[in-house]
This record gives C-alpha cells, structure tokens and sequence, in this order.
C-alpha cells in the first residue's frame, strides 16, 4: 500500500467544518491537509462529506499566494432598498445572468450580503428539512439551466457567481468573506474543471488521469476525493483512507467496507495459494495488501496520536480485519478488540497501547511466510529458487523505487500545477488592477470636467444676479422719474384747467356785466320815464350775487375734482 503522508506544504487547510450535508459541526481531529494522505470515512453520513478550511487555513493560504487580507470597517449607512429592486436566490438560480448582473450592480452591499448571509443559513440546515428541501430546490433550479456556461458566468456579478457555486457545489465555503478566488476559478468550479475543495483547486481531471472514473464523474479530483462517495475532508495520517497501490486514488474505508471492496483474496506479495485481507480499488479494479499499510501508518504516526485518536484508529484496523480468514488478520482484530478494551477501561494508557500494537506488528512480520521459510535453518535452496526469489526482492525494490518516482512526479506535476494557478490568479490581478487604474483615470477625469462645468455654472450665475441687480435699480430709477412726471403734469392739468375756468368765469362775467349794462341803460331810460321797481330789485340782486362771490370757490371745487371736464 501507499506509505502514509505527512502534510503536502505547510499551511494547508487547518480544519474539518462540513459543509455538506447540512451539517456544521466542527470535527476534534487535529487539522490536517486535504489531499494526498492516508484518509478515513467513519460512516456514510460522518466523514464521506465535503470540508472547508476556517479562518486560520483561510490565512495560511493567502499568505502563501502572497496575499494580504485587509479588514476594512464596516458601514453604518444603511440603503433602503424597494420591493421592485428586490431579488431572491429563487430569482439568482431562475433568471437569465445578464438580467440579475444589472439588477445586482443597483443593489448596495449591504443587501447582498445579506442574500449569501441567506444561503449560508440555508446550507448550514439549522431548520431541519425545510432548509434541506429550499435547498434542493435552488440545486435543481441550477443545474437543470442550460445556459450556466463559461461564456455567460464571465458577464456575471461577483457576489451572484459566488451564489451559484455555492448552489452547484453546496459549499458555503465560496460565501465566507475571508475566502476569495479569481472569477475565472469560480467559473472553472462551476462547469467542473476544477476541484471544488478550496484548499486543492487542482485542474480536472487531476494530472492528467484518463480512468473512467476520472473521466466520467463531473468534478471529481482524484487527488482528494474518494473514489466511491465523491467527497473530501482533510484527515492524514490515519487509517480512514486507503490509498491504491498501483493508480494512487483514494477511498474510504467506510465506504470500501460497505461497498465490499475489502475482502479476502490471493496475497499480494506471497502469491498463489495464500490468501489475505486485500482492498480492490475500484478506479482501477486492481488489489492492494492491507496489513503492511496498516503497519505503516501505525509505526509512522501512532507515536503522536492521542488515547482518543489512537482508540478510532484501533476501531478502524478491526473493521478492516473483521472479516479476515487468515492467522495474521485474525490476530490483529484480536489484539486491536483486546487494547480497544482496556483503553476503555483505563487499564492501559495510549503510549504503552502503541508499544503493544507496534510489537504485533513485529510478530506478525515473523510470522509471514517468507519469514518462516527465511528461518529454516542450514537448508540448501536450488540455485533457481535462490535466482527467483532474488528476482523477487529485486522486482519489490524496483516497485517501490516507482511508487517513490510517481509520487515525486505527482508532487512536482502538483507543485507546477499549483504554480500555473498562481500565475494566472496573479495575471488575473494585474488585469483586475489595470482596469481599476483606467476607471479611476477615468472617473478622475469626469470629475475635472464636472469641476470645469461648476465653475462656469457659478460665472454665469454671478454674471446673471449682477445683470438682474442693474436691471432693478434702472426699473426703481425709472419708477421714480414716471412717479416724478406724472405730478407734474397732473399740476399742469390742474393749472390748466383752473385758468380755463378762469377765463370761462371772466367771459361769463364779462357777458352779465354787458348785460347789466344794458340793463342799466335800459333802465336809466325807463326810469326817465318812470320804469317798474321791481326790475329794479331783480338788477340790484344780480349784482350782488356777481361781485359778493369770492374767487376761491371755482378753485376749490376744481381742486375736489380736477380731472372733470366743463359742462
């Protein structure tokens, strides 16, 4: 079997948070790497599920693409949003993405924070089979789009494609605000191109692999996904995963187990007519040996495990073997139940525990055939027995020496890949960047221009008040001089119609005073001949009224009403 691996690099994903299904519980292993290690699945429901690295795999990995994450303080201002802007995941997951784009980039952040703060809810399951169900119905609105392709998800808004990963995968992961992939990565998870498992994101299919189940399965990574389930999570250096021997992909021993594919079979190394416990990887449909595996895990990483750990993993070697026919497995599920036992009782403590199953291991290696038959002392062996079994070390060391050659291959095809990915996240960047310098030259320049505009606008303004402030004082010195000349010419009426009336009392005067005259002369020749006294009297009352009146009364009267014209 494959030797146990310690961590690939060094701040690799720190934690086992499930994601999927609806479950958010976070695992007491010690954090461990995501991908090629030994591995396990406690059952179908326990560790066959997909992780997520916290906030402290979250930083190691930006520290290691070179990234500084920077805490920005959140806004107060609160921007009330109407119902006609609104949009829910139903609408996310149903509308057409240019639609939903536009209507995202009038939506303040605040909202939709709160829209993944939703689906978050939603994956995390806190409401039982209601969230499930919401959630299977967001999921089956997603994938059965045929439009969802790497041509339209470029025009998509950031925040509505972390949405619909998220729907695809049901990770919430690619919704925490600490975790932030390129769009292009994004896109490339969503159409299955590459690892949904954040801490991988390794290019599908996964160096290169041509299997069928490689090729065939949507998504599937072969470097942290187990062959059976399809699932990840981040434990090494443990005896839940088994690796195969010969094309390197990984499975549950949960799932291996209920899938029959740990049995008895002819023995790897002794060949025909032995048998042992052996697993038959299903990728390849080829077996691998199970004993010398689990010796290797224990003797290289039962010295750190705990009593806890080293109690599970004890529980996971006698599930292995529960069903072996053979002397050497049947003693080992033996011995595991017997240790099992008194950990639980307190009999023995989780060093003196290891000591013991390493011993057993040490017996049940002399206790192999070869071992036996290495033993018998002073036989004579023929020389071609002595040629193939020569040959037979020879063939063991050089298979060992592939296995250690592929591993290297992969790490290096691995490390490129990896690198590949930075260089293009960092391509990315720089594009992202210069696009953001172009809209701030831009938008600097817009601001210029509106400057430049204010400007005018104020001129003109000033320009304008001061016309209108010439323009009042011309209107309030022309008020005065029609104020002015229209009292003079109303005196001038007034002196003008009073020396009219003047001159029509003088000719009225004039014309009784004539007539008085002729009165008189009429009169005095009537008198002379004795004329009437009464005419008399009515001449003397004329006169009296022409010169008793004084010459003011005209004048007042025509002051009363200066405007009336003579009768």
């Amino acid at each position: 079997m494959l030797p146990p691996r310690q961590q690939s690099r060094a701040g690799g994903p720190q934690t086992s948070l499930s994601l999927v299904p609806l479950d958010t519980r976070l695992s007491p292993e010690e954090p461990r790497s995501n991908s090629d290690n030994l591995r396990e699945s406690p059952t179908e429901s326990a560790s066959s599920r997909e992780t997520w690295p916290t906030a402290d795999a979250i930083a190691s990995k930006k520290i290691e693409n070179g990234k500084a994450e920077i805490d920005c303080p959140e806004q107060s201002v609160i921007h009330r949003v109407s119902s006609a802007d609104k949009i829910s995941l139903q609408d996310i997951a149903r509308e057409r993405v240019d639609v939903i784009c536009e209507k995202m980039h009038h939506l303040p952040e605040e909202f939709l924070e709160e829209l993944k703060n939703g689906l978050r809810v939603i994956l995390e399951g806190g409401n039982g089979s209601q969230h499930r169900e919401e959630f299977f119905i967001l999921q089956k609105l997603v994938q059965s789009r045929s439009d969802l392709t790497a041509k339209t998800l470029i025009r998509a808004h950031r925040v509505q494609l972390e949405i619909l990963v998220a729907i695809n995968t049901g990770i919430q992961g690619f919704l925490h605000p600490s975790i932030s992939l390129s769009q292009t990565s994004l896109i490339e998870i969503f159409v299955y191109k590459r690892c949904r498992n954040i801490a991988c994101q390794s290019q599908l299919p996964a160096e290169d692999c041509t299997c069928e189940t490689c090729t065939n399965s949507n998504g599937f990574c072969n470097l942290c996904m187990c062959v059976v389930c399809s699932k990840f999570d981040f434990e090494v250096n443990t005896c839940r995963w088994i690796g195969c021997d010969l094309c390197s992909h990984w499975t549950h021993t949960d799932c291996a187990i209920r899938e029959q594919l740990i049995c008895m079979g002819p023995s790897v190394k002794s060949g025909a007519g032995a048998s042992e416990m052996v697993f038959r990887c299903q990728a390849c449909n080829r077996t691998s040996e199970l004993l010398g595996w689990v010796k290797d895990v224990f003797q290289h990483c039962a010295p750190s495990w705990d009593g806890e750990a080293l109690m599970r993993e004890l529980d996971f070697v006698s599930r292995i073997f529960h069903g072996s026919k053979d002397q050497r497995g049947r003693k080992l599920f033996w011995k595991c139940d017997d240790l099992k036992e008194k950990l639980k009782t307190g009999k023995v403590d989780a060093k003196a525990a290891c000591r013991a199953i390493l011993m057993v291991f040490q017996e049940l290696e002399m206790d192999s055939p070869k071992s036996l038959e290495n033993s018998e002392g002073g036989r004579l062996i023929a020389p071609q027995e002595a040629c193939n079994r020569i040959a037979e070390v020879v063939q063991e060391a050089i298979r060992k020496m592939e296995i250690v050659a592929d591993e290297k291959m992969r790490m290096f095809k691995k490390a490129r890949l990896a690198l590949e990915a930075c260089d293009r996240e960092l391509a990315d960047k720089a594009r992202e960047a210069a696009e953001l310098k172009m809209d701030r030259q831009k938008k600097k320049v817009q601001i210029e221009e509106l400057e430049r505009i204010v400007r005018l606008k104020t001129a003109e303004s000033d320009m304008f008040q001061l016309k209108a402030n010439e323009a009042k004082r011309e209107a309030e010195k022309l008020q005065r001089i029609a104020l002015a000349k229209s009292d003079k010419s109303e005196e001038e009426y007034t002196s003008n119609y009073l020396k009219q009336k003047l001159s029509e009392a003088e000719a009225e005067k004039q014309y009784l005073y004539e007539k008085i005259k002729l009165q008189e002369s009429s009169r005095v020749s009537q008198s002379s001949s004795g004329g009437d006294p009464s005419s008399m009297l009515m001449y003397s009352k004329i006169h009296d009224l022409l010169y008793s009146v004084p010459p003011k009364a005209d004048s007042q009267s025509n002051e009363c009403h200066p405007f009336r014209t003579n009768p």
